[in-house]
């Protein structure tokens, strides 16, 4: 199918679209500032709560291995409304669990629902927009993906203040009122069904290498700055989404802005430019004694972040036109998987040594900036447009 002109597509027609790319942040990472809560209504660890981060993440990145050629093949429109009611109902299912374990399902049903979203939503946007607008539409969508993680620890460390159920209650009545504007696509079965071949490539592999390391590391932080804020800096739950807000704050700002800055300088220059100053502040958090250090940290971290995470959703949204929801889906299967390791692998060493613990964390990302580099190196038409 061909993009329309660019005159064709008004933003309000899109913002159904992008407002569903705020849910699927502000629903992982609603958690995040109410550990302890969670632990004393739970009498569980530390280690033990933050299974409902991972949790959620870890079927969320299985689910997406496949979620976004399924939805093209039954169609995106029926898909996520349907979508979007479980994601509701999960929701509630979290506000009234009795025990740890029945709050940890309706977490992996939360996940297994929202590996359907934002695929199949950023395949849509990638399809109406016109060619030349793709990698603004994706700074744009981003921006309102930044602004629903920024949200997110915000509103759940502040409600979490009263009683942390009523964060999942409002996230259900969000997703109910989504499944009202599911994103255009039919069903394309038999010959017109999408292609899969293609997805295992070489090409998508160093994708999801590089969405897989930077999720794991650098861009995965903010289950440690919530760690450090509430436990070595003092914060409070309410403080701590704030801190959180303010680093969201700062992708949600410059998502249109790195999404020229892709465009005119191409995959490879971006990523590197945007992982050496990213590698370097999320080290320098890690280090920070004061809740003003920190914070001035953790907006630079967040606003680069948002650099890399349009540098890998427009490298999905163009790696193969003939089936987008399934190569986005897959890239992000690789990256989700990555934010649902990093705390199991980093928040440990954060109980031993803090420095090391983000130090580790920022190291990673020189993987990814391999595994784009070799990415961008591969020779193909998507490659070509995206330089």
């Amino acid at each position: 199918m061909k993009n329309p002109s660019s005159s064709d597509v008004s933003w309000i027609r899109l913002l159904p679209l992008l407002v569903g790319g705020f849910l699927g942040p502000f629903g992982t990472a609603i958690v995040l500032p109410m550990f302890p809560e969670l632990r004393q209504r739970f009498d569980a660890t530390t280690e033990e709560v933050s299974l409902a981060f991972s949790v959620y993440l870890f079927v969320m990145a299985a689910m997406m291995l496949f979620s976004g050629t399924i939805g093209e093949r039954y169609g995106r429109r029926r898909v996520v409304r349907m979508t979007f009611v479980t994601y509701s109902i999960a929701s509630l299912l979290c506000a009234v669990a009795p025990s740890l374990t029945l709050f940890l399902l309706a977490r992996a049903l939360q996940g297994a629902a929202n590996a359907f979203i934002t695929p199949l939503l950023l395949a849509g946007l990638a399809e109406v927009l016109a060619a030349d607008k793709v990698s603004r539409g994706v700074g744009v969508y981003s921006s309102f993906q930044a602004l629903g993680g920024a949200l997110s620890p915000f509103f759940g460390g502040f409600v979490a203040e009263f009683d942390w159920r009523w964060a999942f209650v409002g996230t259900a009545v969000v997703a109910a009122v989504l499944a009202l504007f599911p994103p255009p696509g039919e069903p394309r079965m038999g010959a017109d069904a999408p292609p899969v071949r293609a997805l295992v490539s070489k090409r998508m592999l160093l994708l999801g290498l590089a969405a897989f390391t930077a999720a794991l590391g650098p861009i995965g932080a903010a289950v440690l700055v919530g760690i450090k804020a509430r436990d070595q800096v003092g914060l409070g739950p309410t403080e701590t989404g704030l801190l959180l807000l303010a680093g969201g704050i700062a992708a949600m700002l410059t998502g249109p802005t790195w999404g020229n800055v892709v465009e005119r300088n191409g995959i490879r220059r971006s990523s590197l430019g945007g992982l050496g100053v990213l590698i370097v502040f999320v080290a320098a958090t890690g280090g920070a004694q004061s809740a003003l250090v920190l914070a001035a940290c953790w907006i630079v971290v967040g606003a680069m972040t948002n650099l890399l995470v349009v540098v890998l959703q427009f490298s999905a949204a163009i790696a193969e036109p003939e089936n987008r929801g399934g190569a986005v889906s897959v890239m992000l299967a690789f990256r989700f998987l990555g934010h649902a390791a990093g705390p199991l692998l980093f928040v440990p060493v954060l109980s031993s040594s803090v420095q090391l613990a983000f130090l580790l964390a920022a190291a990673v990302g020189v993987l990814t900036a391999v595994a784009l580099v070799l990415f961008a190196s591969q020779p193909s038409r998507a490659a070509t447009m995206a330089r």
